[in-house]
């Protein structure tokens, strides 16, 4: 079976449903200066359309349709009868489930084996662990992404001189070349996303007030690409948009630093109209530092679409808006191109998917596109509120 991917007209459609008529949401009614919407929306339409970011080596993206497998190139890896290894940073978030809910069923549909998942709990050395252990299990393809893109470099080094072929998410580890030593990194928009994400902060706050940041301190591509793309997107179109803090945090418990981070903002700033966070899990820790302080008030803007912040989006509180990612498509993409790299097909060094604006408006159309399922119930439920 041929699996049919997310088209970027599918995308689209999905974030005109963000730019028709959600200026009539509760998140920050009273805070739209029409302009700045219009300014908004016009920035939105033009982020989505494209791909934003490079790659890891400034590689142009190429779309995710390249990796596309016909009914008879599908038939020709069922025969191979590989195995595959999944190695993660971390899991149990919504991102990670999907990515490796994407993986089994697409494997599944290819007659690929997975004989491994791993989590690292974002720790290098536990990833080189994870990836010395999986080698054992004799795989044929590791779909990874790297903790730390030195640290790790050495454990990928070997798996790839083992003759295993590895397809990264976001980034690939230092030293190791597209083509030779692994096949093609798969990724969201990220820098677009966080374009996104300042977009949809703005238009809640009307462009204007005091603005922090909760970015991710570590060497880590993807999270420096959204945090690139929310700063010079203030910088550029929202000057009245001010940063008054700007706060790096390094995990493992990311919603617990985040929620540190955002109680010492607010304690500094009583008048902060809204803070920035990396991805889904920190702006929980700063939903949780808002209403601990009463700031039911104060505009969040984030990355992926977890399901807290998205029913927090559901219900109209805090949350304003974010850039999704589509994690279940990026894993069936990586598998195809693992596969594709068995039977000849020759896989660019880099493959972008774009982002997608999500507000209270399309949540639920939003989560059904990035999960490939219905919301759950509770998500559902706080919609119809």
């Amino acid at each position: 079976m041929r699996r049919t991917m997310t088209s970027v007209a599918g995308l689209l459609t999905a974030a005109a449903l963000v730019l028709t008529g959600c200026t009539s949401a509760s998140t920050g009614t009273d805070e739209v200066d029409p302009a700045v919407a219009a300014k908004a929306d016009e920035a939105l339409a033009a982020a989505t359309s494209t791909v934003l970011s490079k790659g890891p080596h400034g590689e142009d993206a190429a779309p995710a349709s390249v990796a596309d497998l016909t009914d008879a190139e599908v038939q020709q890896v069922e025969d191979l009868h590989l195995k595959a290894a999944i190695v993660m940073h971390y899991g149990g978030n919504d991102w990670a489930n999907a990515q490796i809910a994407g993986l089994r069923e697409r494997f599944a549909e290819l007659g690929i084996e997975v004989v491994a998942t791993t989590d690292a709990n974002f720790k290098p050395d536990k990833q080189v662990s994870d990836i010395e252990t999986v080698l054992t299990k004799d795989p044929d393809i590791i779909v990874s992404i790297p903790t730390d893109p030195v640290a790790t470099a050495a454990a990928y080094e070997k798996a790839a001189a083992a003759g295993v072929k590895l397809v990264f998410m976001d980034n690939a580890p230092q030293g190791l070349i597209a083509g030779e030593d692994y096949v093609s990194v798969v990724s969201a928009d990220n820098l677009g996303n966080g374009v996104i994400s300042a977009h949809l902060l703005a238009k809640a706050t009307g462009g204007k007030g005091k603005i922090g940041i909760i970015h991710h301190e570590a060497d880590f591509f993807a999270t420096q690409q959204r945090y690139q793309g929310f700063t010079e997107t203030l910088t550029a179109d929202y000057p009245d948009m001010e940063v008054v803090e700007d706060q790096g945090i390094a995990g493992p418990d990311f919603a617990g630093d985040a929620q540190g981070a955002a109680n010492a903002m607010l304690a500094k700033h009583p008048d902060l109209t809204g803070i920035w966070a990396v991805w889904d899990v920190p702006a929980e820790g700063v939903m949780a530092a808002a209403r601990a302080s009463g700031r039911t008030d104060l505009k969040i803007a984030t990355q992926d679409l977890g399901t807290n912040v998205a029913i927090a989006l559901a219900d109209d509180e805090l949350v304003v808006g974010l850039g999704a990612q589509v994690p279940f498509d990026q894993a069936v993409t990586e598998a195809n191109l693992a596969a594709g790299a068995f039977i000849g097909k020759q896989a660019p060094p880099y493959v972008a998917l774009n982002g997608l604006p999500v507000t209270h408006d399309n949540v639920l159309d939003a989560w059904k596109q990035v999960y490939h399922q219905d919301a759950p119930q509770e998500l559902q439920d706080s919609a119809k509120d």
